[in-house]
C-alpha cells in the first residue's frame, strides 16, 4: 500500500494542471451550492425565530369599519386562538431635506402594553403613549437618518400634525416593507408609523371600531372553515376577505426569495458538478488506459482488485477535496456579501450566518457522489482486468478509409490537415467526449450571458412598451370619475388615464389566486396591454383578461369562465368569461375595462388612482401642486420605480449571474486546458516522429493545435444547442410572481459564447504548444 501511496503522488504531481483545473469546476459547484444552502437556512432561522418571538398572525382580514364589541363573537369561532383588532389608514408624510412626496401607512397600538399578536420590536427609544408620538420602522428611520426625538409631519384627514419619533421598531408584517401596488421597497418614500390606538382611531372617526383583523389558529385546526366564517360574520362591515399567511405581502415575498434560493441550490451545482464528472471520467480513464500494463504488474503482484480500485478512488478523492476546499472558502466570502444585501432588503432584528457541519457535509457528499459517478465505468474496468491479457502489446489498431475519411479527406487540404482529421475520425468515442466536454463549457457561458440579456429585455418590455406614464396618484379612497378634470387643468399634465382596482380572489375548479383587478379604458394609451408579438390589444367591453402566469398558473384559456370573488363593497362571487392572455414580465393581475368593472360593482363611474405623462419641465411645480390636495394619499415617478427595480435586480440577480459568467469562463478554461494537455501526453511519440522525419516544429505544434481547434469549432454550435436547454430551464425555474424572464436569446449571448471558448482555446494552446516545444524527442520516442 506504501507503493499505492507513491504512486498516488506521483500522478498526482505528474496531472497537477488537469487536476487543479477539475477542482476549479467542483469548486464553482460546491461554491454555489454552499452559498444558496448557508444563506438559505440564514433566512429561515431569521424568519421562524421572529415570527415566534412577535407571535406573527395566521389570518388577516382587512375591511371598511367593524364595531369592537363583534370581537367576542370571533374570538368563539372554532380553531381561533386569539385576536388582534387594529385601525390602520393611509397618510402623507413630510421630513425634513426630502422633498419629494412619501407615502405613509398609520397602524394603531394598544393603549396598555404590546399587542396580542404581531408584536413589535424595539431597537431605539419607548413605544409611544402620548397622542403627537409615533414608532417607525427601522429602515424609513435610516433613509431619513432619523432618531427618537426627531419630528416628522403627517397629512392626517387634510390636516397637518406635528409627530415625535419616540421609537425605532421592526415589525413581522413589515420584513419587506412594500408601498401599496409597488414591486419594490422604496424606504425613502413609504415608511409605516405605529401610534395610540385612541388618537389615531379619533383622527380617522374610528372610535371604538377596527379595520384590520389579525387571527392566530390553533395547532391543528384547518384555516379554511375559519376563513369562511370570518368573511360570513364580516361582510356586512366591508371585508375584502380574509386570507392566510402565506398571501400576506412580506411574507410572500420573502417567500418567494426563498424558494429562488432553493432553485439556486439545486439546478446550479448540479450543472456544474455534472460537468466535473465528466471530465473526471475523461481524465481517469484516459490515466488507466495509459497505465494498463503497470496495472496488470500490480495484479501479477499480488495487489487485490479492492486496493486497486481504492488506489484510483483516492485519486478522484483528492481531486475533489481540493475543489471542496477552494469552493467551501469562496462560497463563505460570497454568502458573507450576499447577507449584507438581504439585509438592505429583509429587516430581522438578528440575521447570523452560521457555517454548519451538515452544509459541509452536504457539500463534500454531493461533489465525492460526483465523483463516484464520474469514475464508476472506470473502476468497474480496473476490476475486471485480466494481468495477462493487460501485459501483453496492445494491438496495433487496425484503420482502413470509411466513408467518413472518403467524403472528408481531399487532396487540397494538405498533409498535415489530413492528419488531423483522419486522427479524430479513427477514434470517434474520444472526439465526440471532447466536442461533448467543450460543449457544456460553451453553454454555461450561453447561461450566464442569457441571463443578462434576458433582464434588460425585461426592463424594456416593462418600462418602455408596457408603462408609458412618469407619474402615478394613488388616491385616498375610492374618488368620482370628474376628480380627472380637475387633474388634467393643472400645469404641466399632458395626458391622464384614470384606473380602478379592486382586490380580489379568482376561482377556477379548485385553484385560487387573490390579485387585484385593474379596471382601464378600453384602449390604454399610457398603461398598456401587450400580447406575445408586443402588440397592444383593446380591453372588451365584458370579460376578463389575465397576464399568462396568473392563467397558467389557474389552468384556464380564452373562453373559459372564472369565478371571481370580490373583495370590497358587497362581497359578491361572480362569473366572468376569460376574454384574452397578455404577456407581462412583471407582477400578477387580471384587467377589465374600467366602467364595466364599474358596474360589476354597482357603482358609478369611480376611479382608484390616476397616470400622468407631465411636462418634465413643470414636473416639480406639479407635485407640488399634487401634495396639496388631500384626496391623492400618495404619488409615485415611474422613473424611481425602475431605478429601484434595476437596483434589486443588480443587486441580486445580475450579481449571482456575474458570478455564474466569472465562473463559466473559468470552467471553460479548465475543460479546453484538460483536452489538449491529455492530447499533448497522448500524442507525444507520434509528434516526436514527425519531427524526426523532417517537418519543421511550426507544422508539427499545427497538428496538435489544429487538432484541438477543429473540436472546438465542432462544440461550438452543440454548446449553443445545450446551452438554449439549460437557459430555458433556468428560466422556467426562476418564475415567480415578482417577475419571469422572458426567454431571450440574443446573438450577443451566442457571440460571447463562442468568443470565450475561443479565449479559453487560444490560452490552453499557448501553454500546450510552450509544452510542446521543451518535449524530449528521444524519451518520447522510446518504445515501450
Amino acid at each position: 500500500m506504501q507503493a499505492l501511496q507513491r504512486k498516488l503522488w506521483r500522478d498526482l504531481l505528474a496531472m497537477k494542471g488537469q487536476i487543479l483545473a477539475i477542482a476549479a469546476v467542483i469548486g464553482a459547484g460546491v461554491m454555489v451550492l454552499f452559498l444558496a444552502v448557508t444563506t438559505l437556512d440564514m433566512l429561515e432561522r431569521a424568519q421562524q425565530r421572529f415570527y415566534q418571538q412577535a407571535h406573527f398572525g395566521d389570518v388577516f382580514v382587512d375591511l371598511t369599519r367593524a364595531p369592537e364589541h363583534l370581537l367576542p363573537q370571533l374570538q368563539l369561532l372554532p380553531g381561533v386562538q386569539q385576536l388582534q383588532s387594529s385601525v390602520r389608514a393611509p397618510v402623507r408624510l413630510e421630513v425634513a431635506g426630502f422633498d419629494d412626496p412619501i407615502r405613509g401607512l398609520m397602524l394603531s397600538l394598544p393603549e396598555q402594553g404590546l399587542p396580542r399578536l404581531n408584536q413589535l420590536v424595539l431597537l431605539h427609544g419607548h413605544l409611544p403613549v402620548a397622542a403627537n408620538e409615533v414608532a417607525i420602522t427601522e429602515p424609513f428611520a435610516k433613509a431619513h437618518q432619523l432618531q427618537p426625538g426627531d419630528h416628522i409631519t403627517a397629512v392626517i384627514q387634510g390636516r397637518l400634525q406635528r409627530l415625535q419619533v419616540s421609537a425605532i421598531v421592526l415589525s413581522p408584517e413589515f420584513i419587506y416593507q412594500l408601498g401599496p401596488a409597488d414591486l419594490l421597497p422604496d424606504y425613502h418614500r413609504f415608511g409605516v408609523l405605529w401610534m395610540p390606538r385612541r388618537a389615531l382611531a379619533h383622527a380617522f372617526q374610528m372610535d371604538g371600531a377596527f379595520n384590520h383583523l389579525s387571527v392566530s389558529l390553533q395547532r391543528g385546526a384547518n384555516p379554511l372553515p375559519v376563513l369562511d366564517a370570518l368573511d360570513l360574520l364580516l361582510a356586512p362591515y366591508g371585508s375584502r376577505g380574509s386570507y392566510l399567511r402565506a398571501e400576506q405581502a412580506s411574507h410572500r415575498f420573502l417567500t418567494e426569495e426563498l424558494e429562488q434560493l432553493s432553485v439556486m441550490a439545486w439546478f446550479l451545482p448540479l450543472l456544474f458538478l455534472g460537468v466535473a464528472a465528466f471530465l473526471l471520467n475523461v481524465l481517469i480513464g484516459r490515466l488507466v488506459r495509459n497505465q494498463l500494463q503497470q496495472i496488470a504488474v500490480l495484479k501479477a503482484f499480488g495487489y487485490s482488485h479492492n486496493s486497486l480500485l481504492l488506489h484510483y478512488l483516492q485519486l478522484a478523492c483528492v481531486i475533489v477535496v481540493i475543489g471542496v476546499i477552494f469552493g467551501i472558502g469562496l462560497g463563505l466570502w460570497a454568502a458573507t456579501g450576499l447577507a449584507e444585501l438581504y439585509a438592505a432588503y429583509f429587516h430581522f432584528p438578528d440575521m447570523e450566518l452560521r457555517v454548519q457541519l451538515r452544509h459541509l457535509a452536504l457539500a463534500l457528499l454531493l461533489a465525492l457522489l460526483a465523483a463516484v459517478v464520474g469514475v464508476f465505468n472506470v473502476l468497474r474496468q480496473v476490476a475486471r482486468l485480466q494481468p495477462a491479457a493487460a501485459m501483453r502489446p496492445a494491438v496495433p489498431p487496425q484503420f482502413q478509409r470509411g466513408l467518413a475519411e472518403k467524403m472528408l479527406l481531399r487532396p487540397w487540404l494538405g498533409q498535415l490537415n489530413r492528419i488531423i482529421v483522419r486522427n479524430l475520425l479513427r477514434y470517434p468515442g474520444r472526439s465526440l467526449l471532447s466536442v461533448l466536454g467543450i460543449a457544456l463549457s460553451s453553454a454555461l457561458l450561453l447561461v450566464g450571458s442569457f441571463q443578462f440579456h434576458a433582464l434588460n429585455t425585461l426592463l424594456d418590455i416593462q418600462y418602455r412598451h408596457i408603462l408609458r406614464m412618469d407619474t402615478q396618484l394613488m388616491l385616498s379612497e375610492t374618488s368620482p370619475e370628474r376628480i380627472l378634470a380637475e387633474i388634467k387643468a393643472e400645469p404641466g399634465v399632458l395626458a391622464v388615464e384614470a384606473f380602478r382596482m379592486v382586490p380580489v380572489r379568482l376561482h377556477y375548479q379548485r385553484t385560487s389566486y387573490r390579485t387585484v383587478l385593474q379596471g382601464l379604458e378600453a384602449k390604454p394609451q399610457l398603461r398598456r396591454l401587450l400580447d406575445q408579438e408586443l402588440t397592444p390589444i383593446e380591453l372588451p367591453a365584458e370579460g376578463l383578461v389575465l397576464t399568462r402566469y396568473l392563467a397558467d398558473y389557474l389552468g384556464v384559456k380564452p373562453g373559459d369562465r372564472v369565478q371571481a370573488e370580490l373583495m370590497e363593497g358587497a362581497n359578491r362571487l361572480v362569473e366572468l368569461p376569460v376574454a384574452a392572455v397578455v404577456d407581462e414580465p412583471v407582477g400578477v393581475s387580471g384587467y377589465m375595462e374600467r366602467r364595466a368593472l364599474n358596474r360589476l360593482l354597482r357603482e358609478g363611474p369611480a376611479i382608484s388612482g390616476v397616470w400622468l405623462l407631465t411636462d418634465p419641465l413643470k414636473r416639480t411645480e406639479l407635485q407640488q401642486r399634487l401634495q396639496q390636495r388631500p384626496t391623492i394619499a400618495g404619488i409615485s415617478q415611474m422613473a424611481d420605480i425602475e431605478q429601484q427595480l434595476r437596483n434589486y435586480i443588480a443587486d441580486t440577480l445580475l450579481g449571482m449571474m456575474a458570478i455564474l459568467l466569472l465562473m463559466a469562463g473559468s470552467i471553460t478554461f479548465a475543460v479546453i486546458y484538460n483536452n489538449a494537455r491529455i492530447a499533448l501526453a497522448e500524442r507525444s511519440r507520434e509528434l516526436a516522429t514527425l519531427r524526426v522525419l523532417g517537418f519543421e516544429r511550426y507544422q508539427v505544434g499545427w497538428v496538435l493545435a489544429g487538432e484541438v481547434l477543429l473540436l472546438t469549432l465542432l462544440a461550438i454550435p452543440l454548446g449553443w444547442v445545450l446551452g438554449i436547454g439549460f437557459a430555458w430551464s433556468l428560466q422556467q425555474a426562476l418564475t415567480m410572481d415578482l417577475f419571469r424572464l422572458p426567454f431571450v436569446l440574443e446573438p450577443a449571448s451566442f457571440a460571447l459564447a463562442a468568443l470565450g471558448v475561443l479565449v479559453a482555446t487560444a490560452l490552453s494552446l499557448s501553454l500546450m504548444l510552450r509544452r510542446f516545444h521543451q518535449l524530449d524527442m528521444i524519451s518520447a520516442l522510446k518504445t515501450e
